[in-house]
């Protein structure tokens, strides 16, 4: 009997085996003459500085990125592109440029106002690629001219159309949407009176989102849509942020019952990575599955920020080093492929063919001519196979369809051999931690250029701005609050970096923002001086010279670094984060160039202002970081920057 026990446990197991094979095997049943909502993309947003090394890449490689994020059937293929419409706050990782800084801007509007930044130029780059795609505007913040204040004005009604009618007239870009205010609470009749204003200017055809909230109060929108007839009328799209979070993919029911689109109009993981990959297949598919969301849009594009930044490592993909021309091309771009290559804005969803497996989902569209269809199909939240037999229930007149495979940890983006079509049916093994994309469709690619090797920030660094466009920002640095813009000299005597806002704009995040600072270079810098050349050309202000910087923080007046703060009051602050370590007296007038540098060795932190030792003292808080200046809101003027 002993000697039987072995044989009876392996065929008992390889009954059970059998009997799970069995079970994991299952029919989806399609019916290919049916129909769904309209798919109208998959998109990325450029959004709170998150782009702005981006543009700083010398080409190749800077087109390279572009095509991985924008050229059709070769990367991520982003059928949609939303923008900032900079307002010179902080909305993340930086600010974003103004295209009216002043109402004397506003007023009398020239060309090179509508050059600021970088979302003209990234908009532009994104049509050379693909002409169809989808335009977006949305403010988080606005500059404080406007409403006196108050971000719910006609003014600011006003500065949206500016920008609207700006990148028409300047880079004959057509913006197809725009929003209300960024995650913060709508008011009902700025939302009528923006779509009036929209109608009276000849913009009738840009199209109205209301109203990206997030964090519990998505689709409330949906529900003043019920009881006002006009707001209805007023609202193109119901778009809310991060429902894949907070409401496990789904819409509400009176979003759902309106005859317009609903969308997730900003979402993701804040990940490029495997991890990213995985929720961005499911959020595509489950999104429409249980919120008929027919568009996503991922917050951000690209990492082109520092990682020491907020939120560091939040795109599709990666490029932020510039100076070396290195990027890295993440899953989250094949994550989104799996869609976009396959499909078009247009296509039509196939309810029928939209649903859950035993483990993982499937979503199927076809083409509006109805002679092509593709089914996406993701089992990321399993290890375990499942054999799957599509039931097509009709001939769709195709005998192969072609297999595109990604698997979690493993492989991205592989042409697998194709299927047949038998009786209408077909038959495919499905790994787990995959997506699958399944389609009549060809002409897909898998991108590839050769990337070079990552260099760190060039040290010692000089910068002397006499080689920046003037009204520009200066390469590598970024500004966390207040606007630093490449002009000339008030002496003449070539050109520098000045901060040029004198009032504090109309807040994303009140009492949440950054100092007046910009900042630059590897948090892996430890020992170092940094240098500036200040003139304040006011009568009252201050300056500063950052070291150390490591993290700037959405709120608090200083950041995880060393700071030092020197005013034309002849007085000064050591700052180790938000502690004073010393103060002191030296003078410092007003209208008038000083040479200041804050000089770090070991625990020793020295300051000298005019080439004298003000202080130096010992502080171990901080031992590498960034290098920045800053001011308060006022103008001060800074030249001949290093850091050696």
């Amino acid at each position: 009997m002993k000697k039987l026990m072995p044989l009876v446990l392996l065929v008992f197991c390889l009954f059970i085996s059998a009997t799970n094979e069995i079970e994991k095997r299952q029919t989806v049943n399609i019916d290919l003459k049916g129909t769904g909502r309209i798919y109208e993309g998959i998109g990325a947003l450029s959004a709170g500085a998150s782009s702005k090394l981006l543009m700083e890449y010398q080409e190749p490689y800077r087109s390279q990125i572009l095509d991985f994020l924008f050229k059709p059937k070769f990367g991520a293929s982003l059928q949609h592109l939303k923008v900032e419409i900079g307002g010179d706050v902080n909305s993340t990782c930086g600010t974003e440029p103004s295209h009216a800084r002043t109402w004397e801007e506003f007023e009398n509007p020239k060309p090179e106002y509508f050059q600021r930044g970088y979302e003209w130029w990234l908009m532009t780059e994104a049509k050379k690629r693909n002409p169809a795609i989808y335009l977006d505007c949305l403010e988080w913040g606005a500059p404080g001219w406007i409403g006196d204040g108050k971000y719910y004005s006609q003014d600011n009604i006003n500065y949206i159309i500016a920008f609207i009618k700006g990148a028409k007239k300047y880079h004959n870009l057509k913006i197809d949407y725009t929003g209300i205010w960024n995650e913060r609470m709508y008011d009902i009749e700025f939302i009528k009176n923006l779509r009036k204003a929209l109608n009276e200017n000849g913009l009738n055809e840009v199209k109205l989102v209301a109203a990206d909230l997030c964090c519990g109060t998505q689709w409330k929108i949906a529900d003043d849509m019920k009881l006002d007839e006009e707001l209805r009328k007023s609202v193109d799209v119901i778009g809310d942020h991060y429902t894949e979070r907070d409401r496990a993919y789904n819409s509400s029911e009176n979003a759902k019952s309106f005859d317009i689109p609903v969308w997730n109009a900003e979402g993701g993981p804040w990940k490029g990575d495997w991890t990213g990959f995985e929720y961005l297949v499911k959020m595509y598919n489950r999104d429409y599955i249980e919120g008929r969301m027919t568009k996503n849009i991922t917050w951000s594009l690209i990492t082109s920020y520092y990682n020491s930044l907020s939120l560091p490592n939040s795109g599709l993909m990666t490029a932020n080093t510039p100076w070396s021309g290195y990027y890295d091309v993440e899953p989250c771009i094949w994550a989104a492929a799996h869609t976009t290559q396959f499909t078009e804005p247009g296509w039509k969803y196939v309810d029928s063919g939209c649903g859950y497996l035993e483990k993982g989902s499937y979503v199927t569209l076809k083409s509006p001519d109805n002679k092509d269809f593709s089914i996406i199909v993701e089992t990321v939240d399993t290890t375990v196979s499942q054999t799957v037999t599509f039931d097509l229930g009709v001939n769709s007149g195709n005998k192969l369809l072609h297999v595109w495979k990604s698997t979690s940890g493993k492989s991205e983006f592989e042409k697998l051999p194709d299927i047949k079509i038998k009786n209408n049916k077909f038959t495919i093994k499905l790994d787990g931690k995959s997506c699958y994309s399944i389609t009549t469709t060809i002409g897909q690619t898998k991108g590839n250029y050769p990337v070079p090797e990552d260099k760190p920030f060039p040290f010692p660094y000089r910068e002397d701005f006499e080689w920046e466009t003037i009204g520009k920002l200066p390469k590598y640095f970024m500004d966390q609050a207040g606007a630093f813009e490449v002009t000339e000299r008030e002496d003449g005597k070539g050109k520098c970096l000045k901060q040029i806002l004198d009032k504090q704009g109309i807040e994303w995040e009140t009492g949440m923002n950054p100092a007046v600072t910009t900042v630059l270079g590897d948090t892996t810098w430890t020992d170092y001086e940094v240098h500036v050349d200040v003139n304040i050309t006011e009568n009252t202000g201050y300056a500063k010279l950052l070291g150390r910087v490591m993290e700037m923080h959405r709120g608090g007046d200083f950041p995880e670094g060393y700071t030092f703060v020197i005013n034309t009051g002849n007085n000064w602050v050591l700052h180790a984060g938000n502690q004073i370590i010393s103060s002191g007296n030296a003078k410092f007038p007003a209208f008038k160039w000083h040479h200041i540098s804050l000089n770090l060795r070991g625990k020793t932190v020295s300051v000298w202002v005019n080439n004298k030792e003000i202080i130096s003292v010992t502080d171990e808080k901080y031992s590498h970081g960034l290098a920045g200046i800053g001011s308060g809101y006022n103008f001060a003027e800074f030249d001949n920057f290093e850091v050696k």
